[in-house]
């Protein structure tokens, strides 16, 4: 049996970070993963060049049980801690849009600074190791795995969610945290593409690949001005994907198509100004031609301006200004980006992610129930605990 002074489970972003930080507070660390390839997550995030934080990280924009609970640990360990270890290391990146940051050239550059972080701090690996089992023996916490036993008075759990399965997500942390009686919040994806079954799902697919930008999304009193993009499932874009944390079955979402105009005054004025124009040619100078073609004759009043009344009017308006439909679903953990849910932080201490009953035992990133916006918020989220974490040790 080998003994160190911290176990720690998940290689993913939340794992290295607390690996390295404790690491370099002189501790004997095992970094466990059953995956042979570490940070996978990062490497495939920003479309492969990571939006690693963001510089307007708030505790506003994280949703959980607890909204108070993130402070702590963001106030601890900021985005711009974060961006000086980029800096340290010589990675260039830029800002993108919203305060997202990006690496220029390859997101393996963040995995390779963690990995040689963890190095520089003496962390031992174990990648490809499945764990058997974890029991804790009076202070102490066994893990039984492919690879022998270890033991070690400390064990952080930084498995994950349940996003993105191709990868190797598994719900092992949400088992190990119901293993030591704590609760769950059900686990859902987040940041996720919405699927329809009925005519918007025609209309989607006919005009698939066509976006808008910016458009408003409501779901009940939760709103974001982003882009939408039409797929053949559905609803994506950020402006969804934002929106897709907040929806849950049932739900009808509100979309402003053109959020910055009075549609209705338009209409009436190119009815006015060009009686004899068809609908679908006025809104093909408002929106992109498929979706204006395909929107005119969903209405159901698409002819000449001067043929239509008011209240055809108004109807089109309300169409483009405030269409409501109604989601069939998700795509699910399959492209959802993060796992809502999670480890409940009632259960956990806020400036140092431990068990409030378990001492000894952690939890640490997207296992627990705090999920941030889109943009690059989860991995600071991912940071900031786990430094919260590995400072307390």
């Amino acid at each position: 049996m080998s003994r160190y002074d911290v176990l720690i489970i998940g290689a993913g972003a939340a794992g290295l970070m607390a690996a390295a930080r404790a690491g370099a507070r002189g501790k004997k660390v095992l970094l466990i993963d059953h995956a042979e390839k570490i940070g996978e997550k990062i490497r495939i995030s920003g479309g492969g060049r990571c939006n690693f934080t963001n510089l307007e990280t708030h505790p506003s924009r994280f949703i959980s049980n607890n909204p108070h609970f993130c402070k702590s640990a963001l106030a601890r360990f900021s985005t711009r801690d974060f961006v000086a270890l980029v800096e340290k290391y010589g990675i260039a990146y830029h800002e993108k849009d919203r305060g997202q940051l990006f690496c220029d050239e390859s997101a393996t550059q963040i995995v390779d600074m963690l990995r040689q972080e963890c190095q520089n701090n003496e962390v031992t690996f174990s990648f490809g190791t499945t764990i058997h089992s974890v029991e804790k023996t009076g202070d102490v916490f066994v893990c039984q795995t492919s690879k022998g036993l270890f033991e070690s008075p400390a064990l952080i759990v930084a498995t994950g969610g349940l996003s993105i399965p191709k990868i190797g997500a598994t719900p092992f942390g949400y088992n190990l945290a119901r293993q030591f009686g704590l609760n769950v919040i059900p686990p859902r994806p987040a940041l996720v593409p919405l699927t329809f079954s009925d005519k918007i799902l025609t209309l989607a697919q006919t005009i698939s690949g066509v976006s808008v930008d910016p458009v408003i999304v409501r779901c009940e009193k939760i709103s974001f001005e982003e882009a939408l993009l039409f797929t053949h499932r559905g609803l994506s874009g950020p402006a969804i994907l934002q929106i897709s944390s907040f929806w849950r079955e049932g739900m009808p979402i509100h979309i402003n198509l053109l959020p910055r105009m009075d549609v209705l005054s338009v209409l009436k004025t190119a009815r006015k100004d060009h009686p004899k124009k068809m609908l679908r040619t006025v809104l093909e100078g408002l929106l992109p031609s498929r979706l204006a073609e395909a929107l005119a004759a969903f209405s159901g009043h698409d002819g000449q301006m001067a043929n239509l009344s008011d209240t055809k009017l108004k109807d089109v308006a309300g169409l483009l200004s405030d269409w409501t439909v109604l989601p069939a679903g998700t795509e699910g953990y399959r492209t959802a980006e993060v796992t809502a849910g999670g480890v409940d932080t009632d259960e956990l201490s806020s400036k140092t992610m431990e068990s409030q009953n378990v001492l000894g035992l952690y939890f640490i990133g997207e296992v627990v129930d705090v999920t941030g916006h889109l943009g690059g918020y989860n991995f600071q989220w991912a940071w900031s605990s786990a430094v919260a974490c590995a400072d307390s040790l």
